[in-house]
């Protein structure tokens, strides 16, 4: 993507459609795999593809793959960190006030973002696995066919995930 001799722009979008048609599809795979949502993978996989169109005089061809993989999985990670992701703890809690007061409302808001922090600082791979178990209602026979791996490495994600959350959190899961 790096040309040394001032070339012009449509070669830039000739290359770029190239590389957008070669891996388009692959991240967004790539995405669905971490979030198990095909619309933020898509979503995802079009901010990589703006991120390489704004950098591509400083991206050297022979590391563009890598280049598509790193920008995405940052982006996944930023994308679980502003995103509120809703958990049914509301009932676990045993308060469920009929009309929402002010405090509750401040309370569930403090609660909403302790969540998001420890989703946010939650290894990735164990998050995955947390998430398409506890959000999605995956079973680890459905995650382990997703993600491309056997069911005793979901377990153990699983247990790797259910440990850092009860240590991180005063809420069981």
């Amino acid at each position: 993507m790096t040309y040394s001799d001032g070339s012009s722009a449509e070669k830039d979008i000739d290359t770029f459609k190239e590389l957008f048609d070669t891996y388009y599809d692959e991240i967004v795979n790539f995405m669905y795999y971490k979030s198990g949502d095909i619309e933020t993978s898509e979503d995802i996989a079009q901010e990589v593809f703006l991120k390489v169109w704004d950098n591509r005089n400083n991206i050297k061809e022979e590391s563009v793959q890598g280049y598509l993989y790193t920008i995405a999985s940052n982006l996944l990670k930023n994308h679980y960190k502003r995103n509120s992701i809703s958990f049914n703890f509301i009932n676990s809690l045993g308060n469920n006030p009929t009309s929402e007061s002010p405090d509750y409302i401040l309370e569930m808001k403090e609660f909403d973002k302790e969540i998001q922090d420890v989703l946010a600082s939650m290894p990735e791979k164990s998050r995955v696995v947390f998430l398409l178990n506890r959000i999605d209602g995956l079973i680890y026979k459905d995650i382990a066919r997703r993600l491309n791996i056997s069911i005793k490495a979901v377990e153990k994600r699983m247990h790797k995930a259910l440990s850092y959350w009860n240590t991180h959190t005063n809420y069981k899961v």
